[in-house]
């Protein structure tokens, strides 16, 4: 994972100091890309022990439109639990607009009534990169302009974007706040995931994960930790294998991370 030790030295060398939501204090550079190439090894960070189980668990949990921490609790991930209200709801986050993006309909035979129905993006998505993978519009957003107040916490990871070529699936990830110690190492994983998700079933080699982030920002509390990070050697990327199901009866239990070595956790304090 050379990107991702290259772009811990990158923040750390070049970034600028800057205030936050949080009140922690960053150091932060504005715009940054990575590219892994998913047919050298799965992109899972080496230098700290990460919880893949947590990923592949946020992940599904994503892509069923869920909303609340107490949705299915034999899939739950604590990730998203300082954002809970007490009832374990998160607003229309990632999830549902993902899966239920609200769109309103004029009724066909009473003009100026419209009813509220859902955009199933996934399903979209999933349905042009068969149909019609030369398209440049095979794009999932979880940036709803009129849904963002609602939500717990917005869309970190923002946009994401399909590509088609010579029996490849690439997947582009705009990121506009990017955690670098904390999220970052969950966000390459995650999305190389659904790559490899999406490319098995639309019968595709994956192919490349790019990252692309806005704000790429280090927290104050977080330097020594990824100093130390920085010392540490990386060891060879290992490889997931996924259960040969369609996309949709995919469950956790079918995601095996082979090979992975690893060096001991680095504890980052979250910044709420």
């Amino acid at each position: 994972m050379k990107q991702y030790l290259d772009l811990v030295r990158e923040v750390l060398e070049q970034g600028e100091e800057k205030a936050d939501r949080t009140g922690t204090g960053t150091i932060s550079i504005f715009g940054a890309q990575k590219k892994y190439d998913l047919r050298q090894g799965f992109p899972m960070v080496t230098t700290k022990k990460v919880s893949y189980g947590a990923i592949v668990r946020e992940l599904l949990w994503f892509l069923r439109g869920a909303t609340n921490i107490n949705d299915d609790l034999t899939q739950h991930t604590s990730i998203w639990d300082p954002w809970a209200k007490e009832d374990g709801e998160l607003g229309p986050i990632y999830g549902y607009q993902w899966r239920k993006w609200e769109k309103f309909v004029e009724d066909r035979e009473h003009k100026g009534i419209f009813h509220k129905t859902h955009v199933d993006q996934i399903t979209n998505v999933i349905e042009t990169i068969k149909k019609n993978p030369d398209s440049r519009r095979i794009i999932v957003s979880g940036w709803n302009v009129s849904d963002i107040e609602k939500m717990a916490l917005p869309p970190c990871h923002t946009l994401f974007q399909f590509y088609v070529t010579n029996g490849r699936l690439d997947l582009q990830l705009y990121q506009r706040s990017a955690d670098i110690a904390l999220g970052v190492p969950y966000n390459i994983a995650s999305y190389s995931t659904l790559l490899m998700m999406m490319a098995q079933e639309c019968d595709l080699i994956p192919g490349i994960f790019v990252h692309t982030i806005g704000d790429a920002h280090i927290y104050k509390n977080h330097i020594e930790g990824l100093k130390e990070q920085l010392t540490r050697t990386p060891h060879k990327l290992p490889t997931l294998t996924i259960a040969k199901k369609p996309f949709w009866d995919l469950k956790f239990e079918d995601f095996a991370l082979e090979g992975y070595e690893h060096e001991k956790f680095i504890k980052f304090p979250i910044a709420v």
